[in-house]
């Protein structure tokens, strides 16, 4: 698995260079044989993979996000790769889960690499971990309606590319958008 998961992000084109880096820091990573999957929660070890996947209603130029009740942040959905689970698996597990649907993928790689240190869950040891997220691209509709799990997220909500809550998301999000318009509709 991990030679399967070096190979998916050596798939993903860096947009710029704090990308470029990431990508490759992940890869020396992996290479490192540490382990890269969480064993226990809610930082064991304190790097492991994540798969984020990313509802976009292309046509109508949104996106999908979820207000999470433990970031306090709009996110992607998504959660941590299970040990030995490929992490294209936790997307499809993650959505049935989060929206009770199926994936339909736009791309079979990740899209977007992220490394990012992430506080510790409320209450709890205060120190830090770092997830290592793979973006996957999922096609959404706006005109359906998706039944949200509510113990993870205070609720979901479509946002025009142009009216992200920056503030209020993932430190990266702006620049995953700006790769998004890039590629996607060649700006």
């Amino acid at each position: 698995m991990r030679t399967e998961i070096s190979q998916l992000i050596r798939s993903i084109v860096p947009f710029d260079e704090l990308e470029k880096t990431q990508i490759q820091d992940t890869l020396n990573w992996i290479d490192s044989m540490a382990e890269i999957f969480r064993l226990e929660k809610p930082a064991t070890p304190p790097k492991h993979l994540v798969s984020y996947f990313v509802l976009l209603d292309l046509e109508n130029r949104q996106i999908l996000l979820a207000d999470h009740r433990k970031a306090h942040l709009w996110l992607p959905s998504g959660g941590h790769v299970e040990p030995g689970e490929h992490p294209r698996v936790t997307v499809e597990r993650e959505i049935e889960e989060e929206l009770k649907c199926k994936a339909e993928f736009i791309q079979e790689t990740p899209f977007f690499l992220t490394v990012t240190s992430v506080s510790a869950l409320e209450n709890q040891d205060p120190s830090l971990h770092v997830d290592v997220s793979l973006w996957y691209l999922l096609q959404g509709n706006i005109h359906q309606t998706y039944d949200f799990d509510q113990t993870e997220f205070h609720s979901i909500k479509w946002f025009d590319f142009n009216k992200i809550p920056y503030t209020r998301t993932h430190p990266q999000m702006k620049q995953f958008m700006k790769k998004l318009e890039t590629v996607c509709f060649k700006k």
